[in-house]
C-alpha cells in the first residue's frame, strides 16, 4: 500500500491569476483516491510493460535470395577443397569463393529471419489494469518517484495536484511558469540537459537522440489547450486521464514516474478505477486488487500474541537421527551385534602368532649350518640306504640296470 494513503485529502496547487474557487484558497483539497492504495506490484508492471512494448514493432526479414543469387556449384571430391559450392567462371577474386553457406563470405545466415514470427502479445485486460494502478499507485510515494531519477525536492507534495486553471494555458512560456511555481521545472531541466547522441547503431536507424523523463501532465478535460502548451517543453508528456498507457506512467517498467495531475483529472480517478467496495462506472464490474496482507512486517505478525497463542510451543528437544558406524570398522558396534566376535578374533590373533613362531624356527633351522660330523653321518646313511634298495630290489637281474645302477656282477 502507497505511503501516500495514510492522508485522505491532498492539496491542489495553486497557479499565478487563480480565482479563490480554482484553488488559491489555502483549504481547497481533493479526496485521495482509492487507485492511490492499490498494491505496488513492481513485478507485474515490468511483465506488462515488456508485453505491450512488443506490440508496436514492425515484422522484419531478410531478403529470401539473400545469398542465393548465384550460380554456385560444388566441384566435388578430388581437388583437394571442401565441398562447398563455389562461384564458376575466372578473371576476379570472386571466382572459385564459397557460395550459399552460412559460413562464407556474402552466403546466407543460418535460419534466415521470417515475417511470420510472433511479434505481438495478449496482454489479459485485468492484467494491464492491475499494472495501471499500481504506477499510479507509486507515483504517490516520493521514494519511488525520487528512486526512478526525478527531481521533486521542491514540489510541495505528492500526489502533485494543479488547479483546473493549468488546461487554459495557451502559450509554452506560460506552461514554464506553472512548472517553476509548484517545483517542478527542475525535473523538466533535467531532460532537457540529458538530450544527447545514442550510443550505437540505433544512431543510424532513425532514433538517433535519447533524453531522460520529465513529467507527466495528466489533464481530464477532452481538448484542453494545455496540449500545445506543454508538449513543446523537451521531457515534459501530456496524457487524458482516460486514456493512460503504462508505458508513460512506467517508462522502462520502472514505477515512479513524476505525475502532476489536473484537479478535474484527479477527481476523475474513482469514477474511472473504482473503489475497493465500489465497482468502476466505466470499466464494467471492475474493483481495485486488495494487497494480499495489510499488514507487511511479517515478524511482527508472526510474533504477535494472537499467533503464538494457537501454534505448537518450541521443540526444545530435538532428537536427531544417530550416525550409523560400519561394524566392520568399529570394534564397539560389531561386538554389539556380535559379542562373540571378540573370542573369536583373539583365537585368530593367538593362532596367527602360533603360525609365525612355527614359521621363524623351521627357518632358522633350515639356515642353521650343520657341522662337518653330522654331514658324514648323514652320507654314510644316505649310502647304506642306496645299498639296502639295491640289494633289496630285482633290477639287478637286468644287464642294463646294473649298469646304469654301477653294480659289478
Amino acid at each position: 500500500m502507497a505511503a501516500a494513503a495514510a492522508r485522505p485529502l491532498v492539496s491542489v496547487q495553486p497557479l499565478e491569476n487563480d480565482m479563490a474557487t480554482d484553488g488559491a484558497s489555502a483549504t481547497n483539497s481533493v479526496p485521495q483516491p482509492a487507485v492511490m492504495k492499490a498494491p505496488i506490484r513492481p513485478d507485474l508492471v515490468k511483465y506488462v510493460h515488456g508485453n505491450i512494448s512488443k506490440n508496436a514493432r514492425q515484422p522484419y526479414a531478410v531478403s529470401k535470395k539473400a545469398g542465393h543469387q548465384t550460380s554456385a556449384e560444388s566441384w566435388g571430391t578430388g581437388r583437394a577443397v571442401s565441398r562447398i559450392p563455389r562461384v564458376p567462371g575466372g578473371g576476379t577474386h570472386r571466382a572459385g569463393q564459397g557460395a550459399y553457406g552460412n559460413m562464407c563470405r556474402g552466403g546466407r545466415m543460418f535460419a534466415p529471419t521470417k515475417i511470420w514470427r510472433r511479434w505481438h502479445r495478449k496482454i489479459p485486460v485485468n492484467q494491464k489494469r492491475f499494472a495501471v494502478a499500481s504506477a499510479i499507485a507509486a507515483s504517490a510515494v516520493p521514494a519511488l518517484v525520487m528512486a526512478r531519477g526525478h527531481r521533486i525536492e521542491s514540489v510541495p507534495e505528492l500526489p502533485c495536484v494543479v488547479s483546473d486553471s493549468a488546461e487554459g494555458i495557451e502559450k509554452t512560456s506560460n506552461a514554464i511558469k506553472a512548472l517553476k511555481q509548484i517545483g517542478a521545472y527542475p525535473d523538466a531541466e533535467k531532460a532537457k540537459e540529458s538530450h544527447a547522441i545514442r550510443a550505437g547503431k540505433g544512431k543510424m536507424r532513425n532514433r538517433r537522440y535519447v533524453s531522460k523523463k520529465g513529467p507527466l501532465i495528466v489533464y481530464g478535460t477532452e481538448g484542453s489547450k494545455l496540449v500545445k502548451a506543454f508538449r513543446n517543453i523537451p521531457g515534459v508528456e501530456i496524457a487524458h486521464v482516460e486514456r493512460l498507457n503504462l508505458l508513460k506512467l512506467a517508462p522502462g517498467g520502472h514505477l515512479g514516474r513524476f505525475i502532476i495531475w489536473t484537479k478535474s483529472a484527479f477527481e476523475k480517478l474513482d469514477e474511472i478505477y473504482g473503489t475497493f467496495d465500489k465497482k468502476s462506472e466505466q470499466k464494467k464490474g471492475y474493483l481495485l486488487p486488495r494487497s494480499k496482507m495489510v499488514n507487511a512486517d511479517l515478524a511482527r505478525i508472526i510474533n504477535s500474541d494472537e499467533v503464538q497463542s494457537v501454534v505448537r510451543p518450541i521443540k526444545k528437544e530435538v532428537k536427531r537421527a544417530p550416525m550409523k558406524k560400519n561394524p566392520l570398522k568399529n570394534l564397539n558396534v560389531l561386538l554389539k551385534l556380535n559379542p562373540y566376535a571378540k573370542t573369536a578374533r583373539r583365537m585368530a590373533l593367538l593362532a596367527e602368532a602360533e603360525r609365525v613362531k612355527s614359521k621363524k624356527e623351521k627357518l632358522a633351522a633350515k639356515r642353521t649350518p650343520i657341522t662337518k660330523e653330522d654331514a658324514s653321518a648323514i652320507k654314510a646313511a644316505g649310502k647304506s640306504w642306496y645299498k639296502t634298495m639295491i640289494s633289496d630290489s630285482d633290477y639287478t637281474e637286468f644287464e642294463n640296470f646294473t649298469k646304469w645302477l654301477g653294480v659289478s656282477q
